[in-house]
């Protein structure tokens, strides 16, 4: 068991550590508070499984270790496995080289350097939901895991929590710009108010059975593509026009 004073500092400092962000920068926040206040933890990712039940290794602290997360995943074998799907929310295994749970992964992982292993459930949103892995290049690691594991829950959730808002908000601003960027294109093509172009685009949404925002990024995106393609004429337009007067 951690002690007090120990656990308190681990609290203070993960406080400092997950600053205000958006989801992205939040769970890199969270993997390198891994690294940087739990014992003995060498590398760490997050293992994300998606509704449809695919898993993605997000923010590791190594980019070796996707490879080390994939196998886990192609195995059904491995903490990071266990603890992102509904097998167990935390796992311990400190000797990977000798664990019966794991008679595939364990030799992969020890011949990565890897000789303990840990991961525990952090988040649930949606459908989706969250491991944090962490990785020791030492036996026996993670005995005392259990009062760390429920502060970073605690703290990494809420952290994540608000970084969903600000995902969110920022999403919700994205389109709202888009949207008006497509009703300035449909008001000057056709020559509609505002009223009627905010029409215009609700209709063909409706008719192609696709999200308005997706419609306005279209128009945007192909507005974008031709004024590319008629700077690029315009340019070798002018250098046909100097090749033939020298």
């Amino acid at each position: 068991m951690t002690d007090e004073p120990s656990l308190l500092k681990i609290a203070r400092d993960l406080a400092e550590s997950l600053g205000p962000g958006d989801l992205d920068e939040t769970l890199s926040q969270i993997t390198a508070a891994a690294v940087g206040l739990i014992p003995d933890v060498a590398y760490a990712s997050i293992t994300l499984r998606h509704e449809d039940g695919r898993l993605e290794t997000l923010k590791p602290t190594d980019d070796s270790l996707t490879a080390l997360d994939e196998k886990q995943y192609a195995l059904h074998e491995g903490p990071c496995y266990d603890a992102a799907t509904d097998r167990a929310a935390q796992v311990v295994a400190p000797d990977l080289a000798h664990d019966s749970r794991y008679p595939s992964y364990g030799p992969v992982a020890v011949e990565f350097g890897v000789h303990a292993q840990a991961a525990f459930r952090l988040f649930e949103r949606s459908g989706n939901e969250g491991a944090l892995n962490l990785y020791a290049t030492e036996r026996g690691a993670f005995a005392d895991l259990d009062d760390v594991a429920a502060l970073f829950q605690s703290q990494a959730g809420i952290a994540i929590a608000y970084a969903h808002e600000v995902t969110n908000l920022n999403e919700a601003l994205e389109t709202r710009t888009t949207i008006g960027k497509a009703m300035g294109i449909v008001m000057e093509r056709y020559q509609l108010n505002d009223e009627r172009a905010f029409a215009f685009l609700t209709r063909l949404s409706q008719h192609r059975n696709i999200k308005l925002r997706l419609v306005a990024e279209e128009l945007v995106s192909e507005l974008a593509n031709n004024a590319r393609v008629a700077e690029d004429t315009a340019e070798h337009t002018a250098a046909g026009g100097e090749d033939a007067g020298a």
